[in-house]
């Protein structure tokens, strides 16, 4: 686990990066970028950023085609973003900058096909079974209920 100091670092670092690109950046290639991750070392000397890229709808260009130049984009300007970077944060050294496109929407895309497909496959056997509870509907023990006679002795 990092440090406070080192993680502290890290969020001022994404913070600046997301305001740069949002604001300062004006090159056609950068696409719909969203900063999810900033890891920085112990030392506080490299800094590896994780983004994501909307593709641009009206470009009409493929999810590839958008990271190749969104990651052109951004190694290109990574010297004013890294000179940004040193200067909001006052440090005597500058971390380097490394941008990484972040897999994690594929990965929750792929896990969604997969639990969706999963689903399907559970529903269309419970169709062809015509599923029921393996035991009683309501497997929970109630206690016992004590049944009284009709007729009580002391009522005589």
């Amino acid at each position: 686990m990092a440090s406070p100091r080192i993680r502290k670092i890290a969020d001022r670092i994404q913070q600046i990066v997301a305001e740069m690109l949002e604001r300062r950046l004006k090159d056609p290639r950068l696409g719909f970028v969203t900063v999810t991750d900033v890891r920085l070392t112990g030392d506080s000397q490299n800094a590896t950023i994780f983004y994501t890229v909307l593709p641009d709808v009206s470009i009409e260009q493929s999810d590839e085609a958008a990271l190749a130049a969104t990651a052109a984009a951004l190694e290109s300007a990574k010297g004013l973003l890294r000179s940004e970077v040193a200067k909001q944060l006052g440090m005597r050294h500058a971390p380097t900058l490394e941008f990484v496109a972040d897999a994690l929407p594929e990965s929750a895309r792929h896990l969604d096909e997969v639990l969706a497909k999963a689903r399907a496959l559970d529903e269309e056997v419970a169709a062809r079974r015509g599923a029921a509870y393996a035991g009683e509907e309501d497997p929970y023990k109630k206690p016992r209920e004590v049944e009284s006679d009709e007729t009580d002795p002391e009522d005589d």
